[in-house]
């Protein structure tokens, strides 16, 4: 089945690109091109697309406002196209919580020749996008509020145990989801979600301001510590290793594994091997295969998995590709993974609150 693709972008520049890398894909087509969201509007009500590419800023109406009034009233599968600034990033998670499931940066500089660069994450991503289970939304997504912390008195020790989350399309507010439910006390965390570089930084600030832990954006060599939960930068690998009682993160510029940098299944591996039977992963929503083998090695090295089920993913590629690996332990929906981490952290490894 061919996808039908509705670009909508202020520059035609970009508009004519975005259509030549989504024609010559060879499953996918681009039924229409809209400079703004009042052409855009009209356009999906007569072509119905599968997809839609949407710039984050353009005249006459914000594409945000925009996106909020898709989703609430018709919603389908948004992949945003935004510059690789910190405004961008913002704009962009803004979205991505208001129903967009993919996310793509457009260059600040030399637009056309490095969206042809990045021709395959557009094409894979529209892909993604296409096979997306997009929801109605009847209130827009609840803004970043501070979470009071209550993390008990003392300086944050490094941990013995460790909890490892791997995500791809849908997986930012899938995270959120979960790390919501986690105390800040609790286990230190990495986490691997695919992610363009210069959006990771953007996102560990949000995780932050709504989670009970501390959140933020790994760095090479420093400790994993309780409380904390560490985002792997985008276009870099994410490894633990332990040292001491606990680990240190690894980040690094290694090959794409799977075609992904960050890669699950680096992370994975590695938590397998430095962390064990001391170890909890954690797969969630996403297209492809990543990590179905390095949660399963996990498993093998005595940890416990959680995997997200089908009926509460956005994709279910990577969760069904670890449960086909024999890597998953539990099968849960998402709303449910937070409160049986918790349960199992108490029961299993120790009272963490």
């Amino acid at each position: 089945m061919t996808i039908r693709v509705v670009v909508v972008d202020d520059s035609a520049l970009v508009r004519s690109v975005l259509s030549g890398i989504i024609n010559a894909a060879g499953d996918m087509w681009v039924v229409g091109m809209a400079p703004d969201p009042h052409v855009a509007r009209e356009m999906i009500r007569e072509l119905n697309p599968d997809v839609i590419t949407l710039d984050v800023e353009m005249p006459h109406m914000d594409g945000l406002d925009f996106l909020e009034r898709l989703m609430r009233l018709r919603p389908m599968p948004v992949v945003m196209v935004s510059t690789l600034t910190a405004r961008g990033a913002e704009v962009t998670l803004r979205a991505l919580e208001l129903g967009a499931v993919e996310c793509v940066s457009k260059p600040r500089f030399g637009a056309a020749a490095g969206l042809e660069h990045m021709g395959y994450e557009v094409v894979a991503k529209i892909r993604a996008a296409a096979m997306a289970r997009v929801g109605r939304r009847a209130t827009a997504a609840v803004p970043v509020a501070q979470v009071p912390r209550h993390i008990p008195t003392g300086r944050p020790i490094a941990s013995e145990r460790i909890i490892a989350i791997g995500a791809s399309t849908g997986g930012t507010e899938a995270i959120r989801e979960v790390l919501r439910m986690l105390p800040a006390d609790g286990p230190g965390i990495v986490i691997t979600q695919h992610m363009p570089s210069g959006f990771t930084a953007s996102f560990a600030a949000r995780l932050d301001a709504q989670c009970a832990m501390r959140v933020k954006e790994a760095q090479e060599g420093e400790a994993i510590l309780q409380g904390h939960a560490y985002v792997a930068p985008g276009g870099r690998h994410l490894r633990i290793r332990r040292q001491g009682a606990g680990y240190v993160a690894e980040v690094d510029d290694g090959d794409p594994v799977n075609r992904h940098r960050p890669s699950v299944e680096v992370l994975f591996r590695s938590v397998a091997q430095h962390a064990g039977s001391r170890s909890l992963g954690v797969m969630l929503t996403g297209m492809g295969a990543d990590g179905a083998l390095g949660m399963r090695a996990m498993r093998d090295a005595g940890g416990y998995n959680v995997v997200q089920d089908e009926a509460s993913c956005v994709v279910f590629g990577m969760p069904r590709e670890a449960i086909a690996a024999g890597a998953a332990d539990v099968i849960l929906p998402l709303q449910k993974i937070g409160i049986h981490v918790l349960e199992r952290l108490r029961s299993r490894m120790g009272t963490v609150s």
